[in-house]
């Protein structure tokens, strides 16, 4: 079991950045693969980054490749999503979900923290 908690959102004007944090409780959260998503009012969840156990692959949604990183440092137990050229089309809910290793999906939800971009 592993909970997550993600303090960092916030508004920003666009072209900016900012940094997000995933924290996680257990002592074995090194065994999950992390993902970010976010959610925008009256759209679908999409699909930001994730990045495996070791930190060492990392996949990203078209819409913030290039401009999102996403990292982790599994002493501290926690997840980072590094967010630049900030558009107004970022914002949104963001979530960071865990997975254990050689789970189907991610079985492990934070419980969101608003990120608002303004032109």
């Amino acid at each position: 079991q592993v909970q997550l908690v993600e303090p960092g959102g916030g508004l920003m004007q666009a072209g900016g950045s900012l940094r997000l944090s995933c924290a996680a409780s257990g002592r074995t959260f090194s065994l999950y693969t992390v993902g970010w998503f976010r959610q925008a009012p009256g759209k679908e969840r999409e699909f930001v980054g994730t990045i495996s156990w070791s930190g060492g692959t990392t996949r990203y949604g078209d819409s913030v490749k290039g401009r999102f990183t996403i990292y982790r440092d599994n002493a501290l137990n926690t997840v980072y999503l590094q967010m630049g050229s900030l558009r107004p089309e970022d914002t949104a809910v963001y979530y960071c979900a865990a997975r254990y290793r050689g789970a189907a999906e991610f079985g492990f939800w934070g419980q969101g923290t608003q990120v608002t971009v303004s032109s």
